[in-house]
């Protein structure tokens, strides 16, 4: 078949889809309801990557120059896709902009929505301003500025991580864990303890899941060879003494409450379902899981296959996900719509 296959959202496994597709000599259409591509690393602002530590800008922005830069990609930015008819093999695709498109098939890489600490209100966010989320520190580091306290610019002493805001919490309606947080964050402490060697810095936690290898090189690492603090705890509330922010709460460990003050505190901030889902479930015709979640088939028989044939998801659209695995799952989505519509070029004649 010649028809292009469709891709809509272009964060790291839209970028990885398009790749795969371009460098086998298929045509995509790329849809990104956002003015660039790049998806929330990109748009965020983060800083340096997990595991490869490379900044945002240069992983991702490569993956965007080399998606922009292929004749095999049209990348349609500041659309949506609002309708989807037709059989796999023979669909039709009509954007914001009133423009039709025809496409083989279709991936889903639509992503997650940052959870928005102002729905944790007891633990500061939105009443103090040195309370801040991981993708502020981000910001602030990958901007060249460095770690400071928003009130008044002065450099932390003291700097607060709480895990699990917006995850593992019935009270908000997030049960779920958001699987990347506790390593992101013990890079996050790693990196200001790099940029600010006279801060100490300590992460509240509930449980650790550094899962799989990052066990060593960021959970260990960060408490052997960058001094981060570990408080197994439950934190109760983030309120201020006049001066300095005060987190008080339960050490879990030996069974007591504690108080201890802090120049600045950064929330943890979970992955919520993409907040248009329920728009991109209704356009495409695919179930959503109950968190509202894409929902995704087992894979056993498919790769990212959704409950209407001839459309695929990847990425964290289906959950939360990591950068370099939302890459892969997008990649293999690519080569499940291939494999569907027979469309797979042979390497002589891509060659060609």
């Amino acid at each position: 078949m010649t028809d292009p296959i469709l891709i809509v959202g272009g964060g790291p496994a839209g970028l990885g889809a398009a790749q795969a597709l371009s460098a086998i000599g298929r045509k995509s259409i790329l849809v990104e309801k956002e003015a660039e591509l790049g998806g929330a690393p990109i748009i965020s602002g983060y800083a340096k990557l997990v595991p490869s530590g490379e900044w945002a800008k240069d992983a991702i922005g490569g993956m965007v120059q080399r998606v922009a830069g292929s004749d095999l990609v049209d990348v349609r930015l500041g659309a949506r896709v609002t309708e989807f008819a037709g059989t796999p093999g023979s669909f039709n695709a009509t954007l914001s902009s009133g423009e039709q498109c025809q496409v083989s098939s279709a991936i889903l890489a639509t992503g997650f929505t940052h959870f928005d600490s102002i729905n944790k209100p007891e633990w500061g966010f939105g009443t103090h301003p040195d309370v801040v989320t991981t993708v502020q520190v981000e910001q602030m580091m990958s901007s060249g500025k460095g770690v400071y306290c928003p009130s008044d610019g002065r450099v932390p002493d003291r700097v607060a991580i709480l895990l699990c805001v917006g995850s593992r919490d019935r009270q908000i309606g997030r049960e779920w864990c958001s699987k990347i947080c506790c390593t992101v964050s013990a890079n996050i402490a790693m990196e200001i303890r790099e940029l600010l060697p006279d801060c100490s810095v300590y992460i509240y936690y509930m449980d650790i899941r550094t899962y799989g290898q990052y066990e060593t090189e960021y959970y260990w690492r960060s408490q052997e060879e960058f001094r981060v603090k570990y408080i197994k705890s439950r934190v109760a509330e983030v309120t201020s003494d006049g001066n300095r922010l005060l987190i008080k709460g339960e050490d879990t460990l030996v069974k007591r409450p504690i108080a201890i003050p802090f120049d600045l505190v950064v929330h943890a901030i979970g992955m919520d379902p993409n907040l248009e889902n329920a728009t991109i479930a209704e356009t495409f015709g695919v179930d959503l899981q109950k968190e509202g979640n894409i929902a995704q088939q087992f894979s056993y028989g498919g790769i990212g296959l959704t409950s209407r044939a001839g459309v695929y998801v990847a990425g964290a659209a289906v959950g939360p996900e990591t950068i370099d695995d939302s890459i892969a799952q997008g990649q293999a989505a690519a080569m499940a719509a291939l494999g569907m519509d027979g469309g797979m070029v042979a390497p002589s004649a891509a060659a060609e």
